[in-house]
């Protein structure tokens, strides 16, 4: 089987002072998160939703499936205290609950609400054939490296650089394999999930993403969301 995995574990400190954690933010006439629980309800690719929030967000996070895109497809449970661990619940919710061998799990940011149902398709393709896939766009800027962060140390070639976006696909028992036998010392560097397969020396597949499959971070991408959200919905009449 093949889920989709929607990280909203974060707080969203960067949004400055709101009354709601970011991906309940309102986007359009529906909060950000239920844009992007919409896109995996409708792909053919996807048979099964997770929903991981914080502990103290389950009941509302309920509320408003219920209101705005209800169905036995979507589980809501509790995320991590980082962005690894809520995916570790994740897996093993699906492994404790779905019990094939060959499950995949899409993982996506639940404030990227413009994923495309190519990019999830992709996903679950290349992840069929690597085991694991990372969606990406090219670098668009050189990209400068500095290890202390007043000197440059390195200039990478731009050609062979890119920027990292969601969703980020695995199969599911390989995955907690492999964080099972992470070190404490490869834990404590562990900044991406798809770093659990470089450390180890295993191959990710790239899925191209696009560059407005962007990341709800701060006011002024709420703003820059509204006004592509208009754009989509002007289009489509």
């Amino acid at each position: 089987m093949n889920f989709g995995g929607i990280l909203a574990g974060g707080s969203g400190t960067r949004m400055g002072k709101t009354d709601l954690p970011k991906q309940f933010l309102m986007l359009g006439e529906k909060p950000i998160i239920i844009h992007t629980i919409e896109q995996f309800l409708i792909s053919a690719s996807i048979d099964e939703i997770i929903v991981a929030v914080p502990q103290n967000w389950i009941s509302y996070t309920q509320d408003i499936v219920e209101k705005y895109c209800k169905s036995d497809k979507i589980h809501i449970i509790q995320g991590g205290s980082n962005r690894n661990e809520t995916i570790m619940n994740i897996c093993y919710y699906i492994k404790e609950n779905f019990k094939e061998e060959e499950n995949i799990v899409v993982t996506h940011d639940a404030v990227r609400p413009f994923v495309t149902q190519r990019i999830i398709k992709d996903n679950v393709e290349l992840c069929k054939k690597y085991g694991a896939t990372d969606t990406v766009i090219s670098a668009i800027d050189t990209i400068v490296e500095s290890e202390n962060g007043n000197v440059i140390s390195a200039i990478p070639v731009r050609s062979q650089m890119y920027q990292g976006q969601t969703p980020q696909s695995f199969k599911v028992k390989e995955f907690i394999e492999q964080n099972e036998a992470l070190t404490k010392e490869e834990k404590e560097i562990l900044t991406d999930a798809c770093k659990v397969y470089v450390l180890k020396q295993k191959p990710v597949g790239l899925v191209f993403g696009e560059e407005y499959n962007m990341k709800v971070t701060t006011k002024y991408d709420l703003k820059l969301a509204n006004l592509m959200l208009n754009n989509l919905s002007d289009k489509e009449d």
